[in-house]
């Protein structure tokens, strides 16, 4: 049978469709068949790593039956990166090719994926076979494919429709109709180590990751595990293959343990798969099947893996892998615990795994898949049709294969529903809603005020502002910062009296963290600041708790602040008069802070005995992190750091205060609004921040400011301007000295943001070691 197999993706970009169809080819061709293979190439030029956004094709000599078509360019697809070919040198060499060949049969693989799918199913005049490799939950996405770009009438012209798992077959009868047969990808059981692998032991475990470093691919999940399940007493190591050292340094909080092989050939693969004791794919979603899994069975080595779509048609719960739940770090560090103490489980479950892959064993797949060429044939020539069938076949306004219709709906979702999915559900819905509404809320109100005010009226009060005045409240800002970094670095002494606390990283961290903190609509800044030092005093994530629980004296210390500014505040406006209980709170709400920092690990100790099991899982973990944010309150046992940290801590808040002042004179409103008006303003837009809906809370700054400064007279055009200037100063501030800081630090905004959100730290419930050591024993 003469056979040409069409995959869109490139040959040397690959990825599990290249490599499903490459290792088709030579199943094929072992079987007698005559076989080309018709993908785009990718040279290792600088145009290749300029079209793929710097990422170098690998070096892999084109095998004899293989035809090229031309470069690709890297498109963001489903999570990951399409390596797709839209050049006219492809366009003409496949549909000459297709046409002229003399194939009995043309396989396709995923027919919807443009051009180089299309040209071959539009081109064939032969029995044609589509393969679905896709799985997809994204209806925006796929309806726009199917209908707009006309794929669901491609998808008519196929004589047989493949689906490499039930997810993608899910996938392609939602969004496209017909009917589909399910034939795995398979996996090369010749080239796979057969010898034994190496001695187990409970007390050391090799895991092993092979995939690209993406929040798709679960990296960052897979690592928070690995640092709790180190933390709970296993010695693991943990191999990342595929992914480079830069791509995996983003997510990385330490190094220790880790070893990041980068891009590895085929059989530096099979030997880490056949090393490993168990292989980790914690992937977020998106997976049709999961390749690395059955490349894991031949090599003998059991997998956990997420609990989706994609990967339970191959995995065995229980037999050959264990399935967690997907996105949670700490199900999976459970379930390595459990395997790392029990070699003879491992034993057991790789020899499932042998088992297990022979049912994805190539000669078997293959087999399966000219099974449906045959049947293709078949179909192709029982529908002999008449002039007007044969225009409407080849108009893909008829199904092909002959089989009855079966047109695109609605199907239950394939997903596994958790416990408590409904209640996060809605809990994510609420908070996206919340962030979306005060995010509109605050650019309604900045609308609002520029609809009402004027815009000419609020540029005219924006160039009347004195520049000298404004570089001084610029300048003013910087030093605040820089007092706020040395009280920062008198209460990291005291909190970390054997750690080497270094001013220039408490300085860096400070203003990485305002950075942060400006660019982002989520209070990022403090973990950030908080890693930027943790990473610099030994094991971070021991570090971190106790950094992140410094934080807290600074926060009593700001609360102090506000105090101070209300008081001031209430004083110099009336609008306040008649509240004077107000007064009394918030001087009251420090103390009561710190009060209940102190008192909380001891009530909490007290209450919710052990025989409440879920109650008392979560009041120990708040008492955890009371006892370590009391850690950070050990500044205040220390008279001259504590004394030090207070009088810097203050001393910034005085020269923000001073900033605020200075820019009511720049803009000629010190007659109006005194020392006063600048406390009251700096008190609002601090309130105002405590949970910013939007990067810098824009809108709900400006309305803060002139809701403020209206209570002392200002009108509104000058108080708008303010605010508009207010901020930008705080943000040019930001950037000035964040940005240095970063580099400093030899880190990019994004690698921050990436630690930032990965930066919690996970608490398995497992029994510690000298738990395991009684049971031994007792056994």
């Amino acid at each position: 049978m003469r056979v040409a197999l069409v995959s869109p993706y490139s040959y040397t970009y690959p990825g599990g469709v290249g490599r499903h169809v490459e290792a088709l080819a030579e199943g094929l061709i072992g079987r007698g068949d005559d076989v080309r293979l018709f993908a785009p190439y990718d040279p290792d030029d600088r145009l290749a790593r300029v079209m793929h956004r710097g990422v170098r094709p690998e070096p892999r000599p084109a095998p004899s039956y293989f035809v090229s078509l031309g470069r690709t360019v890297g498109i963001p697809a489903n999570g990951a990166v399409s390596n797709l070919s839209f050049t006219p040198h492809a366009v003409s060499t496949l549909g000459h090719a297709v046409r002229d060949g003399g194939f009995d049969v043309v396989h396709v693989h995923e027919p919807n994926a443009p051009v180089v799918s299309w040209v071959a199913a539009e081109a064939a005049r032969v029995p044609l076979v589509g393969t679905f490799h896709t799985y997809a939950t994204n209806g925006g996405v796929q309806r726009f494919v199917s209908t707009m770009l006309g794929a669901r009438r491609v998808y008519q012209k196929l004589h047989a429709r493949i689906a490499v798992s039930e997810a993608a077959r899910w996938t392609a009868e939602r969004w496209y109709g017909g009917n589909y047969v399910v034939v795995p990808n398979g996996v090369d059981l010749a080239a796979a180590p057969s010898g034994p692998k190496p001695p187990a032991d409970s007390e050391h475990v090799r895991l092993l990751f092979v995939g690209r470093a993406e929040e798709r691919k679960g990296l960052p999940i897979l690592l928070r595990a690995f640092e709790a399940l180190r933390g709970a007493g296993i010695d693991a190591r943990l191999t990342v293959a595929g992914a480079t050292p830069e791509e995996v340094e983003p997510y990385l909080l330490e190094r220790e343990g880790v070893e990041i092989r980068g891009r590895v050939t085929d059989g530096e693969k099979s030997r880490l798969l056949h090393q490993a004791d168990v292989v980790c794919a914690p992937s977020l979603g998106g997976e049709s099947f999961g390749m690395v899994l059955t490349e894991a069975f031949a090599a003998g080595t059991p997998v956990v893996c997420s609990d989706i779509a994609g990967y339970r048609d191959v995995v065995r719960e229980g037999l050959d892998g264990v399935l967690v739940p997907a996105g949670d770090p700490a199900a999976l560090g459970e379930a390595l615990h459990a395997l790392a103490i029990d070699p003879a489980r491992r034993a057991r479950m790789a020899r499932c795994a042998r088992e297990r892959a022979e049912r994805f064993a190539w000669p078997r797949v293959a087999a399966e898949i000219a099974q449906v060429y045959e049947r293709a044939i078949e179909r192709a020539a029982e529908t002999a049709p008449s002039r007007l069938s044969h225009v409407a076949l080849r108009a893909g306004l008829r199904p092909a294969d002959g089989l009855p219709r079966n047109p695109p709906r609605r199907i239950p979702s394939i997903e596994p529903e958790l416990p408590g999915a409904t209640r996060r559900r809605a809990f994510r819905v609420a908070r996206r809603v919340g962030i979306a509404a005060g995010a509109a809320a605050g650019v309604g109100l900045a609308a609002l005020a520029l609809q009402r005010i004027g815009i000419d009226s609020i540029v005219h009060s924006l160039l009347a502002a004195t520049p000298v005045w404004v570089l001084v409240a610029f300048a003013l800002m910087c030093a605040s910062m820089l007092a706020r970094a040395e009280s920062w670095h008198a209460i990291l002494r005291a909190a970390l009296p054997g750690a080497r606390v270094r001013r220039r990283h408490a300085a860096r961290g400070v203003m990485i963290g305002v950075l942060m903190s400006a660019t982002l609509p989520a209070r990022l800044g403090e973990p950030s600041r908080a890693l930027i030092v943790a990473r610099r005093l030994g094991r971070a994530r021991e570090r971190l708790p106790v950094v992140l629980g410094t934080l807290v004296s600074q926060t009593l210390l700001n609360l102090v602040a506000l105090a101070i500014l209300g008081t001031v505040m209430f004083a110099t406006v009336g609008l306040f008069r008649g509240h004077e209980g107000a007064l009394a709170l918030v001087a009251a709400a420090p103390f009561a802070a710190a009060g209940l920092v102190i008192a909380a690990p001891v009530v909490l100790r007290r209450i919710a005995p052990r025989r409440f099991g879920k109650i008392h899982q979560v009041t120990a973990k708040v008492r955890r992190a009371m006892v370590d944010a009391r850690r950070g309150l050990e500044v205040f046992r220390h008279p001259r750091l504590g004394s030090w940290a207070a009088i810097m801590q203050l001393l910034a808040w005085g020269v923000q205060w001073l900033a605020c002042y200075t820019l009511l004179v720049a803009l000629g409103l010190d007659h109006r609004a005194g020392i006063g008006a600048a406390a009251a303003v700096l008190f609002a837009v601090n309130v105002t921040a405590v949970i910013p809906a939007t990067p810098s809370n824009i809108g709900v700054f400006q309305a803060a400011c002139v809701a403020v400064l209206s209570a002392y007279g200002v009108g509104h055009t000058d108080a708008f301007a303010y605010g508009i200037i207010l901020q930008a100063v705080e943000v040019a501030t930001a950037f000035a000295l964040g940005m240095p800081s970063l580099v400093g630090e030899g880190m990019s905004w994004r690698d921050l943001r990436l630690r930032a959100l990965h930066a919690s730290p996970v608490e398995l419930r497992v029994p510690d070691r000298s738990d395991r050591r009684r049971a031994k024993a007792g056994a």
